[in-house]
């Protein structure tokens, strides 16, 4: 039988995967993903990290090192980082040669406390850049206000960006105009586009979790069963509504006669990256979000929990494009029922935000107790 995973390429969808742990890479786990499943590119955020470093030995040796040459806490998770970036920058680099820069990225991202520093995110954009030196390298950047003209900058200086927490279909449609200014800029003069690389990373399954757990508040707050069961059907609905009609828009972008010059003069579309699909709720089918966001032009950034299920029991169709009626309708009964899309994102932009500053400070404070439970095991002071 066909693997699903692999299946998903002749509808024009990339699979990466949403993981980086030094152990897979030792053990060869990670180039079976490669050469079985179809994976073809990698993301990676600090609560991998941590998760990574916490867990087992893997990454005990160079640590031990590390301290050794007196290296802080910030030093020491920078040089973990980048040797796994580099790993695997590595071995996706046959397919980043193959594809032409179409696919074989790793991505990494800059410190979640510069969310809201225009200038400081630009400036660790470009150190990280240089110090991995690898030209299949995405920087991760938040699609906060302050992020936005940061991967314009970004971009415009030839880095490869991956703009993340995109909520809303406003930051989606700013994050395209970033990219698509970028080009032209460099293009003018006359500075190579065609290697530049930009996915907009679109969140998923947090949509449902926000937007249900709104809808559960309205249920218990009325008692009449037919508007109780209005609203229950309006459950799980939300998220794959709003990534369909950012598809919609994604078309339509990329297919004016702005972005057309650029795509003859070697450009490539800056595909929408459909991030955090895992099944939150168990109620669920456990491959929901990854089943119906199918088409051209689209990745889906997998942890190994959904390339398992989705190997296992994926059904491949063509289905970013179902009822694109009914996704505007959706978003629309939410909005009389006075969920505002608006706030919804905004709340989800913050949360996002939050959530990747606290992985961070939790990765450093795991990054430290490492250390002195090797300083205690090797007697270093």
């Amino acid at each position: 039988m066909t693997n699903p995973l692999v299946q998903l390429q002749s509808l024009g969808q990339s699979v990466w995967y949403d993981n980086i742990d030094r152990s897979q890479l030792i053990s060869g786990k990670f180039q079976r993903l490669l050469a079985e499943d179809g994976v073809v590119g990698v993301t990676a955020n600090p609560t991998i990290f941590e998760k990574s470093i916490s867990a087992g030995h893997a990454y005990d040796q160079q640590i031990s090192q590390l301290i050794r040459e007196g290296k802080n806490t910030n030093e020491i998770y920078e040089a973990v980082a980048i040797q796994d970036i580099r790993t695997v920058a590595d071995l996706l680099r046959p397919i980043h040669d193959r594809t032409a820069g179409g696919d074989g990225y790793v991505s990494l991202e800059v410190s979640p406390d510069l969310a809201h520093d225009t200038q400081g995110t630009i400036a660790e954009a470009a150190r990280f850049w240089k110090l991995v030196d690898r030209p299949n390298l995405m920087i991760k950047i938040p699609a906060t206000p302050e992020g936005i003209p940061a991967v314009y900058e970004t971009l415009r200086n030839g880095i490869n960006v991956n703009i993340t927490l995109i909520f809303s279909i406003e930051a989606y449609r700013q994050v395209t105009d970033a990219y698509i200014r970028a080009l032209e800029d460099r293009n003018s003069q006359g500075l190579d586009i065609h290697m530049l690389a930009s996915v907009a990373s679109f969140f998923v399954s947090r949509v449902d979790t926000l937007v249900d757990k709104l809808l559960d508040d309205k249920i218990k707050a009325t008692s009449d069963s037919a508007e109780q069961q209005k609203l229950k059907a309006l459950q799980g609905k939300a998220a794959i509504a709003n990534a369909r009609l950012v598809y919609q828009d994604f078309k339509k972008i990329f297919s004016t006669p702005r972005f057309e010059s650029l795509k003859h003069a070697g450009a490539h579309v800056q595909r929408p990256l459909w991030a955090s699909t895992s099944t939150k709720n168990p109620a669920y089918r456990d491959v929901l979000y990854a089943e119906e966001l199918i088409g051209p032009d689209t990745v889906d950034t997998m942890p190994m929990e959904n390339i398992k299920n989705f190997r296992d029991h994926g059904v491949v169709r063509y289905s970013i494009e179902d009822d694109i009626p009914g996704a505007q309708a959706t978003l629309d009964a939410l909005e009389q029922l006075g969920i505002h899309y608006a706030q919804v994102t905004q709340q989800l932009l913050d949360e996002g935000v939050k959530k990747f500053a606290d992985s961070f400070h939790q990765l450093f404070a795991g990054i430290e107790s490492k250390k002195q439970a090797i300083k205690e095991e090797q007697g270093i002071r």
